[in-house]
């Protein structure tokens, strides 16, 4: 079972996990670039699904069997996971220690039964169907009154984490807010009671009145580079409808926001030659999607750069792209002239994630 331990100066929570030590690529030696599994039997691929955990949910075609090919979207616990879902929290103290069970849950969002097709080049629709699985699961899994937290992300390359090439995201729920989520929420709170007004929302319209830092947008979502990135190329993806949680998003925002994040990363992949990223969703708490302090939406990070001793020292990150440089790049790729024409595909409902099974075998 896996630990939380409180760290007594910071108050931050930290994951003990020995169990994921049995993953191959712990502390192998690798090339920085992209992963490679060609020549491996790929657990994500369709045919293999008896190589991963029994799936917790599938958009899958008519007739098709659980467990069996015939998904456009299939989600498993991860194999090795950060934590389990299975036990009780049993926190404790041990002097001046505070510890708990490893209680919580880490899942693997299979994006599409395509090996070589990164999530740039998924049709919009298929995109769409991602994030309506991501959807919910978050709106199954924040039923569970163990859990206060529900991260999804996405690892894309070696540097950026992901082990194996075929494309999928992850969700991690854990017991506790993270320290790093509390100070965002702290920040936007603080931001409200000054001005009496969300702090994301007046990014959105000064990023929007300046234009310099902005990438793209649509009629529900902008793409900007933020004022005080910490990375070269960081970019955020923020809706323009005011709201707490990611799971209250409409029909008509999933939509744009399937297209604007497919947008987006495929002008990183040709601006930057297919960089290795991270992207997460900052959502509210479980229990706080009414809370009018926050507005949810997503980063992506792409490494390029490696935080080093000052950075790690200080918790100051030297940034060498200026936010609007990186902006003006990206804005200047002509994604007609560069992006193969992507096929509109018909498989899949209208509305996926309200009709997909969401409980736990």
């Amino acid at each position: 079972m896996p630990e939380l331990r409180r760290d007594p100066v910071t108050g931050e929570w930290v994951v003990v996990a020995s169990e994921r030590s049995r993953r191959p690529s712990d502390f192998a030696g690798h090339s920085p670039g992209h992963h490679s599994d060609e020549g491996e039997t790929c657990p994500f691929c369709p045919g293999n699904e008896s190589l991963t955990p029994p799936e917790i949910m599938a958009f899958r075609q008519p007739g098709s069997q659980r467990n069996g090919p015939g998904w456009w979207i299939r989600v498993v616990p991860n194999k090795f996971p950060a934590l389990a879902i299975e036990g009780d929290l049993n926190k404790a103290g041990f002097g001046m220690y505070d510890w708990m069970n490893g209680v919580g849950a880490h899942e693997i969002i299979i994006e599409t039964p395509e090996h070589d097709k990164q999530l740039p080049f998924l049709d919009t629709r298929q995109v769409e169907d991602v994030l309506w699985g991501y959807r919910a699961r978050y709106l199954d899994l924040k039923k569970d009154p163990r859990l206060k937290h529900i991260l999804i992300f996405r690892n894309y390359g070696r540097v950026a984490g992901a082990s194996l090439a075929h494309p999928h995201s992850q969700l991690v729920a854990t017991p506790v807010v993270p320290g790093q989520v509390a100070a965002e929420l702290e920040g936007a709170r603080r931001y409200r009671e000054y001005r009496d007004r969300c702090v994301y929302c007046d990014i959105l319209r000064q990023e929007a009145d300046e234009g310099v830092r902005l990438v793209s947008q649509n009629d529900h979502f902008v793409a900007l580079e933020p004022y005080a990135a910490k990375y070269p190329f960081e970019t955020w993806l923020l809706p323009k409808r005011h709201g707490a949680s990611f799971a209250a998003i409409s029909a008509e925002e999933q939509t744009a926001f399937a297209a604007m994040l497919g947008e987006v990363l495929q002008r990183l992949h040709f601006c930057l030659d297919d960089p290795p990223y991270n992207y997460n969703i900052h959502t509210a708490p479980c229990g706080d999607d009414e809370k009018d302090d926050f507005h949810w939406h997503l980063q992506i990070f792409p490494r390029l750069t490696i935080a080093a001793g000052f950075e790690m020292g200080t918790g100051i990150y030297i940034n060498i792209t200026p936010p609007e440089v990186a902006a003006e790049c990206l804005r200047e790729i002509d994604l007609q002239a560069a992006a193969p024409v992507r096929e509109e595909t018909t498989v899949g409902s209208e509305n996926p994630g309200e009709q997909a099974p969401t409980s736990h075998p």
